[in-house]
C-alpha cells in the first residue's frame, strides 16, 4: 500500500521532452547519421534539461543502443541528460525472418525481445538497458505499457495473477530507487485506468498518459484523476496527443486506418475537417492547437514528442511556447469541437 508520508521526486522538465521510437527504426530504418542528427538537434535547441523517453522494446534495444552511441558521439555529460526507460522487455537473439513481437512495425532489427515483467525481468531489464546505454543511466523508470499487460487475461483468476506480477516489477523499481540506483519510478499507459489501478498499490514519482488526454479526448473521469495526482505532487508527461497522426494530418487514428468513405468514420472526419478550418482561420497549426491543449490540463508539464526527421526537432521544441488566443479555444467551444466543461474544471487555463 501506498505511504500516506511518501512525497515525490519531482524534476525541472522542459515543455518537451524527446521520443526515441524513431531511434529503433519504427517504420523506417534510419541510418546511423541520422539519428545522430536527430540527438543533436535536441542538444542544440533545448534550454534546460534534456529528457529523452526510450525503452526495451522500442527496436528490441536498438532505440537505447543508438542513443547511447549517439549521446557518448556527442560527448554529452551523463549529468546533462535525464533518460526515462520503460521496462519490461528484454533483448534477445533473432531466431525467425522477424521479431516476433509487433510484427511488421519494426525495421531491420538483428534481434528479437521478449516480456519479461517480474521482479528479477525488471532487475534484467534494467541491467541490460544500462549496458545498451553505454555509460548513461536511466534516472526515470517504469513498468512499459501495463494495460497490454493486463488485457491478455482470460478471466478474474489471471486478470489477478498478471496484475500481481507488475506488482512485483514496481517492488523491483522501488528496491532501484531506495538503493539510489534511479531518482523516480513512474508508469506510462495508453489506458489510463490501468494507470489508476497501479496508484492505488504503489507510490509513484511521475505518469505518462498516452492517447487519453487529448484535444480530441478529454473525458472528466480522467481529469478528476490528473487533478488528484497534481494535487499529490506527481508530474505528468502527456503523449501521443495525436492521435497516432490523425490530427495533424495522417490515416491512423490510434493505430487503426481511417477510410473517409464509410459510414462509422462520418463524425470523426468532420470534426478533423472542422477543426483544421478553424486552425487555418487563426492561423495556427494543428500540432500547435494539440500539443497547447494537452499542455493544460492538469499537472501536465511536459509533452512527448518523437520525430523521424532531424529538421522537425526545432519546430517540436517552439510548439511548447506557442501562445493560441483564447478565441480559438471560445469557437472551439462554440462548434462543440471540444468540451466547455474541460475549461470549466481548468479555471486557468484561459485567463
Amino acid at each position: 500500500m501506498p505511504d500516506k508520508n511518501f512525497k515525490p521526486y519531482t524534476f525541472d522538465m522542459p515543455p518537451v521532452v524527446f521520443g526515441t521510437s524513431g531511434l529503433g527504426n519504427l517504420f523506417v530504418a534510419l541510418p546511423d547519421e541520422i539519428k545522430q542528427e536527430i540527438v543533436k538537434e535536441c542538444i542544440t535547441h533545448t534550454n534546460g534539461k534534456l529528457i529523452f523517453d526510450s525503452a526495451g522494446k522500442y527496436g528490441a534495444g536498438l532505440a537505447l543502443e543508438s542513443l547511447g552511441k549517439c549521446l557518448k558521439a556527442l560527448n554529452v555529460d551523463p549529468e546533462d541528460v535525464i533518460i526515462s526507460n520503460k521496462l519490461g522487455w528484454v533483448r534477445t537473439e533473432l531466431k525467425t525472418p522477424e521479431p516476433t513481437f509487433e510484427p511488421g512495425v519494426w525495421r531491420d532489427l538483428k534481434y528479437d525481445a521478449e516480456q519479461h515483467i517480474s521482479y528479477d525481468g525488471i532487475i534484467e531489464c534494467f541491467e541490460q538497458g544500462n549496458e545498451l546505454l553505454n555509460g548513461y543511466i536511466p534516472q526515470m523508470v517504469s513498468v512499459h505499457d501495463p494495460d497490454e499487460y493486463l488485457a491478455k487475461a482470460q478471466s478474474a483468476d489471471e486478470d489477478e495473477k498478471l496484475y500481481n506480477d507488475i506488482l512485483e516489477a514496481y517492488r523491483a523499481l522501488e528496491t532501484l530507487r531506495r538503493d539510489g540506483k534511479v531518482k523516480a519510478i513512474g508508469v506510462g499507459a495508453k489506458d489510463w485506468r490501468s494507470i489508476a489501478r497501479v496508484y492505488n498499490d504503489v507510490d509513484l514519482d511521475w505518469v505518462m498518459i498516452a492517447n487519453s488526454m487529448t484535444i480530441k479526448s478529454h473525458p472528466r473521469s480522467l481529469l478528476d484523476f490528473m487533478k488528484k495526482l497534481e494535487d499529490d505532487g506527481v508530474q505528468i508527461i502527456n503523449s501521443a496527443v495525436f492521435h497516432s497522426g490523425y490530427l495533424i494530418g495522417g490515416d491512423y487514428f490510434d493505430y487503426k486506418l481511417i477510410a473517409a468513405d464509410e459510414p462509422q468514420n462520418k463524425t470523426l472526419v468532420k470534426w478533423r475537417e472542422d477543426f483544421f478550418k478553424l486552425c487555418a482561420k487563426f492561423n495556427i497549426k494543428p500540432a500547435e492547437a494539440c500539443v497547447q491543449f494537452a499542455l493544460m490540463a492538469p499537472g501536465v508539464k511536459s509533452i512527448a514528442l518523437s520525430t523521424t526527421n532531424p529538421k522537425r526537432v526545432k519546430d517540436n521544441i517552439a510548439m511548447g511556447g506557442v501562445s493560441v488566443p483564447k478565441a480559438f479555444w471560445d469557437e472551439m467551444i462554440s462548434q462543440e469541437l471540444i468540451d466547455k466543461k474541460y475549461f470549466e474544471f481548468n479555471t486557468n487555463t484561459l485567463s
